[in-house]
């Protein structure tokens, strides 16, 4: 989730994209409503993680300029159920920052701020102001325990789990891919260890 996280309009590409099959640039910043420097800096983003790619059949006036991947059309379908999901509840403003879904995915259990914070890997004042906001939103429950010294401890809302439902759905797809990839590279590292034994091993049969 960092990956998709990282910037704010992300998750909000992705599902346009599966909507739309793929989408010209200006039409894909005024859907959004957002800036073409911020659009142009999410796509790059998007297409260094092999989410997006720019259409190499671009050109006719109805083709779209930036498609899904392979691995961008595994992943764009549990974007737009979350991005379905925050329109409906009136997140959008909390949702996409930064830290806030890396943080409700992190509440799996009750966890106190410390063991939160690392966890998530937030900076303390970056962790302070992400909770505030998750508890603003009724995603996050801040609770103070009667005990001595005073122990506070954050949990998910029904709201919230509702919420981290569909973002381990992300996750989820997030590691097919990666197992996907992992798969692929491990294959072509036992290919070339396979090459080059049968080239050494040519070359010994010539010397002999």
């Amino acid at each position: 989730m960092p990956e998709l996280s990282r910037y704010r309009w992300t998750i909000p590409i992705l599902a346009q994209l599966a909507r739309t099959d793929g989408s010209r640039f200006v039409p894909l910043a005024v859907a959004l409503g957002l800036s073409r420097d911020a659009l142009r800096q999410t796509l790059d983003a998007l297409i260094d993680l092999g989410l997006v790619t720019p259409n190499p059949g671009y050109g006719h006036p109805t083709r779209p300029e930036y498609i899904l991947t392979e691995d961008g059309r595994h992943v764009a379908p549990s974007c737009a159920k979350l991005v379905r999901h925050v329109q409906e509840y009136g997140l959008d403003p909390v949702a996409y920052k930064k830290w806030s879904l890396p943080t409700v995915a992190a509440l799996s259990r009750p966890r106190r701020y410390g063991e939160l914070r690392r966890e998530v890997g937030a900076t303390p004042r970056a962790m302070i102001l992400v909770l505030k906001d998750l508890v603003v939103a009724d995603v996050v429950e801040r609770r103070v325990h009667d005990e001595f010294p005073p122990r506070t401890s954050y949990r998910l809302t029904r709201l919230g789990r509702s919420l981290r439902t569909r973002v381990m759905r992300i996750e989820g797809a997030l590691e097919d891919i990666a197992l996907d990839l992992a798969g692929v590279r491990r294959r072509e590292v036992d290919r070339q260890t396979r090459k080059r034994a049968h080239k050494a091993e040519m070359r010994s049969k010539q010397q002999a």
